[in-house]
């Protein structure tokens, strides 16, 4: 999905997500579409959540306030996921986005994935893997957020250095065989996939990101891990991809 003018819902569970996570959500979702439907939900009546009312304002997110009725449930998730379904059935909707390290809401991201809509996952590196495969493709926030630390000559705010290296990549054995497999699926008989391909099947099959690596397109993360040929074709203007192994 790459046309600006798909309309994305995104849901945000402020109890199980940082604010500082926020920009880096919406930036990633815009290259995907536009985040015409954002809506944060939690009990503002709480300490806790303070920080967050900056952030609804910067980026015009609607807050939906839930009180907690009862101690062992959690009314903020129970509404977050009815209104979700709602919305599924009353809106043309093209994406859904979750920001949330729940598990809780797996069953809605499924319901969501079953009419044929694509699903972005986003939460803390703790979050359960069923939420994560569950989604069509989830990135951690960790991976989003900026850090505090200040330019010594400008004073600017600098990314932190997330991105993983050749070494850690290569000793990532689900890494490595998301991109065989789908160098696999859909290389032609003498072995090259064309790396949009890839990306399609890799999308089509995985909930997996370039960005938890610290890469912002997979072409980059292909390259760096070093474990494929690459050839670029001046005529078509596109890229593939060989095992290379195959050319031993």
């Amino acid at each position: 999905m790459t046309k600006k003018e798909d309309r994305i819902a995104l849901f945000i569970d402020c109890d199980n997500i940082s604010y500082r996570a926020i920009e880096g959500i919406i930036n990633e979702l815009s290259k995907y579409g536009v985040v015409n439907i954002r809506q944060a939900y939690g009990n503002w009546t709480k300490d806790n959540l303070k920080n967050w009312e900056d952030k609804l304002l910067e980026f015009a997110i609607k807050p939906i306030q839930q009180f907690d009725y009862s101690r062992n449930k959690n009314a903020t998730d129970i509404l977050m996921t009815i209104e979700a379904i709602d919305l599924l059935h009353t809106k043309d909707i093209d994406a859904f986005a979750f920001a949330t390290s729940d598990s809780d809401f797996t069953p809605v991201v499924m319901r969501v994935q079953a009419e044929g809509i694509k699903v972005f996952g986003f939460g803390e590196k703790k979050t359960p893997k069923p939420f994560m495969a569950a989604c069509s493709q989830f990135i951690f926030t960790e991976k989003l957020m900026r850090t505090a630390n200040k330019d010594t000559d400008e004073g600017n705010i600098r990314e932190a250095p997330v991105r993983k290296s050749v070494k850690e990549m290569r000793q990532d054995t689900w890494l490595v065989n998301v991109l065989r497999n789908a160098v696999d699926h859909t290389m032609d008989e003498y072995g090259w996939a064309n790396l949009a391909d890839i990306g399609t099947y890799i999308n089509n099959s995985t909930s997996f990101s370039p960005v938890n690596y610290g890469y912002k397109k997979l072409s980059n993360l292909i390259k760096e891990i070093d474990l494929f040929d690459m050839a670029f074709d001046d005529v078509s203007k596109q890229m593939s991809i060989r095992d290379k192994r195959m050319g031993n």
